[in-house]
């Protein structure tokens, strides 16, 4: 979930555009279903790209033409412009506009955050702890800004840091699930015991009918993979509601093949989130980094059991 990872609203108020809403039909599509080895997966039509928003970016790149701008309205309109790209799916284009914005203010926090969210992207990790490190001395009480150092510290194989940041995150909130999931998948790579212990204990936290509560029973084991995926279409109103829920739901399948040595399955389930488009949730961001790191495990498992049989066959020659 975490739309667009700092949970910041696109404000176009210098250029008198309102508030972009989904041009998605109100009645829910009839879900296409798949075969998989845990029952029938449901799969959503990807999300088309908000034409309101079209007509936004067409706007606010006309409004950076104007020569009479204070530096304060470019910078904003560069940033809004970025956050603009950023959810069709364009992250060069909208790096390239945060790096813009903050030439032009540095004092721009939210700025620094996705520049820092966007190196997490491209493997740049370095990069990316300097741009939240530069967040955090603007805005300390940012609170998205320490998911997504945690999130970077994660990736980046520091998972100590990692657990301190997305520890923090979830002090702001114990009631999301989200910020209760993301603390475990860290602590799951020093302390599996111990990790699944504070999820449960952290479980207790969070409301019944809360649909991310599910995913914390999935890497709880108190429901079954078919179980999970059996529930994926409950409670849902419309495509949009499908799609965001299908990138969660595929992407923690994901993490929870790899979790437990099914690497091509997970591959499958990344492979999934992605072809939701729900370009501004961290899950969509993420799956194609566990894709790539889901394939250097395979690629490392293949060279083992290669070179285990050229060993074999040594000893036999």
């Amino acid at each position: 979930m975490f739309s667009r990872l700092s949970q910041s609203v696109i404000l176009l108020a210098v250029i008198g555009l309102a508030g972009c809403q989904s041009t998605n039909s109100s009645t829910a599509q009839e879900p296409v279903q798949a075969n998989s080895p845990f029952g029938q997966l449901i799969i959503s039509e990807p999300l088309p790209i908000d034409f309101k928003k079209e007509v936004a970016l067409a706007r606010i790149s006309d409004f950076l033409t104007k020569e009479d701008l204070t530096n304060e309205q470019r910078a904003k309109g560069f940033y809004d412009r970025g956050l603009l790209y950023d959810s069709f799916g364009l992250p060069s284009l909208a790096r390239i506009d945060f790096n813009r914005a903050l030439r032009v203010n540095p004092q721009m926090a939210d700025a620094y955050n996705f520049i820092g969210v966007h190196y997490t992207l491209i493997g740049q990790f370095d990069k990316a702890y300097e741009a939240f490190d530069a967040t955090i001395e603007l805005a300390p009480e940012h609170q998205y800004v320490y998911l997504n150092r945690g999130v970077s510290l994660h990736y980046g194989g520091k998972p100590k840091l990692a657990i301190e940041d997305l520890t923090k995150f979830h002090e702001f909130d114990k009631t999301d699930p989200y910020r209760v999931i993301w603390r475990y998948l860290a602590q799951n790579k020093l302390d599996k015991a111990g990790a699944l212990k504070q999820l449960r204990a952290s479980r207790e936290g969070i409301k019944a009918n809360v649909w991310g509560r599910q995913i914390i029973d999935l890497f709880l084991m108190n429901i079954s993979q078919a179980q999970f995926i059996n529930g994926l279409g409950r409670n849902i109103e419309n495509p949009t509601q499908l799609a965001e829920r299908l990138c969660e739901a595929y992407f923690y399948l994901g993490v929870f093949a790899r979790m437990y040595d099914q690497p091509e399955l997970a591959l499958n389930y990344f492979k999934l989130a992605l072809s939701t488009n729900v370009y501004e949730f961290v899950e969509h961001r993420f799956a194609r980094r566990e894709l790539l790191e889901t394939r250097l495990e395979l690629h490392k498992q293949k060279q083992i059991a290669h070179e285990k049989q050229q060993a074999e066959a040594g000893k036999s020659s």
